[in-house]
């Protein structure tokens, strides 16, 4: 593992009210502004938006799927391309997972000390990943920032096989670390645990004790309240070192961005703006709009009249709600411009919020006039 840091991190302020941070992540492709949504790119491609769009809705890193990429295209073509970067012609940073979420989403997947063996789900051939197979996928797609091979585990696993499951991630976690050897790539830990608050500040101190160059909460987001996400947040969020990168993975709905935000967390990703663009549903400040809705039809007014995306300024609710109707793919690609844009729009406000001191109102506001659920 490389010696330096070849990530910056620059703490510029926290709010004074709240656990918000505003930072400055330098990466060799470019710099992140945080907190910062990352678009999710599984198969080099974030569905259904071209690379001009993502530069336009203001796209300041993605995130590829190592797991995935492995598959299809495979190293071979990674490798003859000279990495994701060029293969996809994507010149800002990416962030790549270990592969272990997909992993373990599999069925007849069989865990043991080594790592995960699985069949393939595209010809049925029985594959193996490891820690030090993770890394050299992810070293081969060449991402700015690589995540530890780790287990992710549902949040109502029971206790005991949470405890022995954390434990197995910090070897794994340590076995990346020792075999990373990139040096213009950084490597995150992640920290699991489960919703048991004593596993969780278990696997934070064996995790933190691994020098990485930023920490990531895992195991969230995968079928709990987010109350229950939240309670983890206020618990551990803080608890990650001040001076690297926080990351909370797989979050990307408005009322989990800002939470996660207000307690002190700067990078999250997710596929729900894109997935609910694609199904018809739009992102908004005052709410969801469901554009398959029959009284979209004859609505001569953009999405959102406030909105400077490409979608706001060209068209109408009706005739997006037409495109769905016909079935037709613009639809999908002008609803996931949208979303896209407001989780970006979304955490540029909040930078602002936190430069000012007035998270908290920010967040009390955006609640009261989005309809978006902050209650038990």
């Amino acid at each position: 593992m490389n010696d330096v840091s070849p990530i910056k991190y620059e703490l510029l302020h926290i709010d004074r009210y709240t656990n918000a941070r505003r930072g400055r992540i330098y990466t060799k492709h470019g710099i992140i502004e945080t907190p910062v949504f990352m678009p999710v790119g599984t198969n080099a491609t974030v569905k259904a938006i071209t690379g001009q769009s993502l530069e336009d809705v203001g796209s300041e890193i993605i995130l590829g799927n190592a797991f995935h990429l492995f598959l299809r295209p495979g190293l071979d073509v990674l490798d003859s391309f000279g990495g994701l970067h060029s293969f996809m012609n994507w010149k800002k940073p990416i962030l790549t997972d270990s592969g272990g979420f997909q992993v373990f989403s599999l069925k007849d997947r069989i865990i043991d000390e080594q790592g995960v063996s699985f069949r393939s789900p595209l010809d049925g051939s029985k594959l193996k990943i490891t820690p030090e197979i993770s890394m050299k996928i992810q070293q081969s797609i060449g991402s700015d920032i690589a995540m530890a091979f780790d287990e992710c585990i549902t949040a109502y696993a029971d206790h005991d096989y949470v405890s022995s499951s954390i434990d197995r991630t910090f070897r794994w976690a340590k076995r990346s670390f020792e075999s990373h050897s990139r040096k213009d790539q950084a490597l995150f830990g992640i920290v699991q645990g489960a919703l048991f608050e004593d596993l969780r500040q278990r696997s934070l101190e064996q995790i933190t004790s691994v020098p990485f160059d930023g920490y990531a909460l895992g195991g969230l987001a995968v079928g709990e309240k987010y109350q229950e996400s939240e309670k983890i947040l206020q618990s551990f969020g803080t608890q990650l070192p001040t001076d690297k990168p926080r990351y909370i993975m797989g979050i990307g709905s408005p009322t989990m961005m800002v939470l996660s935000v207000e307690n002190g967390m700067d990078m999250f990703d997710c596929v729900l703006p894109t997935r609910m663009g694609r199904h018809g549903t739009a992102l908004t400040y005052n709410g969801r709009i469901n554009l398959k809705a029959s009284k979209c039809a004859y609505i001569e007014k953009p999405i959102d009249e406030n909105c400077s995306c490409y979608t706001c300024r060209n068209h109408s609710q009706g005739y997006i709600h037409h495109l769905f109707k016909r079935d037709e793919i613009l639809g999908k690609m002008l609803l996931s411009i949208h979303n896209l844009h407001f989780n970006i729009s979304l955490v540029k406000d909040m930078r602002k919020a936190i430069e000012e001191d007035r998270f908290l109102q920010f967040k009390k506001q955006f609640f009261e006039v989005s309809g978006y659920p902050l209650k038990n």
